[in-house]
């Protein structure tokens, strides 16, 4: 039973480790590949070249390394009846919500507000705003978007999410479709995106959706670059329509030196490390993927590639 790893060289050697570890009867190879393809039935990638999989005539299952699929989805040639699992697992889930509630307070706390002041040597208190007088809203509620919202409970933040499909979650107010996503966006103060990149959400954090915010409202992106249409953004924090924005992914990554994201004092900006797979951990999800499949069980967490999720 042969698996191969397609990601950064660095990060396909701790990989490689941690998967020797946790399943030694597993051959782990590092790409690119040299022996015979049809030896493969296993693949765990991170942007492979478009039609590198269609290589691989005897592939069970497609893993991604990461949450999001839409590197996959995007190749013309993937492989047809071969099932994409995406990557749940503990460290991602928890490294996410570390990052959005850290994003949140620090909107919350007016910490970009501070920093500007700090560069002008300005000593000035902002009047707080109660936790319970702010609703943060989550745009997308699979398993990072309800374990983010659920961190933020103990903070008595008003919390609400909204979705393709109906939910119901204890202590979060759903919305659902493009009706609800009015009302949901109306009393947002601080939006987070974490929905997955389809054809339906591209650009969705866009000046339609900004308008619909309360003015001065804050906005964390942390799902796709390809959600955000960048001038839309620079107007509206430029107009005073939003108060500031912490952006995790950007549709070029690195994202380009002279990019006016870098300079504007409402942005914050992190190198796409909102949350990062962390081999160790989130190979055992792997592991108990093929285990399951090796023993005629259903895999779990597969895409549905027709929704992109």
């Amino acid at each position: 039973m042969a698996l191969l790893i397609k990601t950064d060289i660095d990060r396909g050697t701790a990989w490689a480790e941690a998967l020797a570890t946790a399943y030694p009867e597993l051959d782990v190879h590092t790409w690119p590949y040299k022996g015979d393809p049809a030896d493969i039935e296993y693949a765990l990638v991170w942007q492979p070249p478009e039609g590198e999989l269609k290589r691989y005539p005897k592939l069970k299952a497609i893993f991604s390394i990461g949450a999001g699929i839409d590197h996959l989805a995007s190749d013309p040639d993937l492989p047809e009846g071969v099932p994409v699992v995406r990557m749940v697992e503990p460290g991602l889930t928890a490294g996410m919500s570390e990052y959005v509630t850290y994003a949140v307070l620090g909107h919350h706390r007016f910490m970009l507000d501070y920093a500007r002041q700090r560069a002008g040597k300005l000593w000035q208190e902002i009047p707080q705003i109660a936790a319970g007088a702010r609703q943060v809203g989550m745009l997308g509620l699979g398993v990072l978007g309800r374990d983010a919202l659920e961190k933020l409970m103990p903070f008595g933040f008003r919390l609400a999410g909204w979705s393709r499909t109906p939910k119901s979650i204890t202590g979060i107010s759903c919305y659902h479709g493009e009706e609800g996503l009015r009302e949901f966006l109306a009393e947002t103060d601080i939006l987070v995106c974490l929905l997955p990149l389809t054809p339906e959400t591209e650009g969705i954090l866009c000046r339609e959706t900004f308008d619909q915010l309360p003015e001065g409202a804050a906005v964390i992106s942390v799902g796709r670059g390809g959600h955000l249409v960048e001038d839309d953004l620079l107007a509206a924090l430029d107009s005073g329509r939003l108060s500031g924005a912490t952006l995790d992914v950007f549709r070029k990554e690195p994202l380009p030196k002279k990019h006016p994201f870098w300079t504007h004092p409402k942005i914050f900006i992190t190198p796409h490390i909102a949350s990062m797979t962390i081999p160790e951990s989130a190979c055992q999800a792997v592991v108990a993927n093929i285990h399951r499949l090796e023993a005629g069980e259903p895999l779990r967490h597969v895409v549905d590639m027709e929704r992109g999720y």
